[in-house]
């Protein structure tokens, strides 16, 4: 007996294949479905990388602290005394005399690029130095001393250094503004409390 050959099929000109194509009401839904998506994620993705900036600048701070200890401990346990730099030429009244807080504690960090808060949307880091201002009422005094104003305050009652400005708004304007405390603690609420 013969074997039966079987032939393959062609597609004459005349015949249509089955098509695997999208519909055009099929890629409207789908890049529908990606925009609302997309529109669900954005605010989770922003406030998602602005709590990072606000953890890089917690860190800043936390460096700046073990480095203001430092100084402490090799300065008889003194705070230096330093000045900030203006934002602006006509910004206040600066001691040309003493050193910006930069100068005076960049031998003790690792980086200059920890005086810059990651959420400094003024560039006041590239004008005055620091994204940070330093308390200039604490120049000089004993670290287990602090007075302020006439009023004697323990160590996790008095801000130190602080951002320069209110970068961190998403938090809302109380909060804008981080604290790094005498003691070495860090809020983004300033509290201060003076000892009855």
């Amino acid at each position: 007996m013969g074997e039966r050959k079987i032939r393959p099929t062609r597609v004459c000109c005349g015949q249509k294949r089955a098509a695997a194509a999208f519909t055009l009401l099929e890629l409207l839904i789908s890049i529908f479905v990606i925009g609302i998506l997309a529109a669900l994620l954005l605010p989770a993705l922003a406030r998602s990388k602005a709590s990072a900036r606000d953890t890089g600048c917690l860190n800043n701070l936390h460096q700046i602290g073990i480095a203001l200890q430092v100084y402490v401990d090799e300065n008889e346990n003194r705070l230096p005394t330093m000045f900030d730099s203006p934002i602006t030429a006509d910004a206040g009244i600066t001691n040309a005399l003493l050193p910006s807080a930069g100068k005076v504690l960049l031998p003790l960090l690792s980086s200059s690029n920890l005086l810059r808060c990651p959420s400094d949307d003024r560039n006041l880091f590239a004008q005055t130095g620091s994204s940070y201002a330093w308390n200039t009422v604490l120049n000089g005094q004993e670290a287990d001393h602090l007075n302020w104003l006439g009023s004697s305050f323990e160590a996790h009652q008095i801000p130190v250094f602080f951002d320069k400005d209110a970068f961190h708004r998403e938090k809302g304007e109380s909060r804008a503004v981080n604290y790094l405390y005498a003691d070495g603690h860090i809020k983004n609420l300033l509290t201060i409390e003076g000892r009855k």
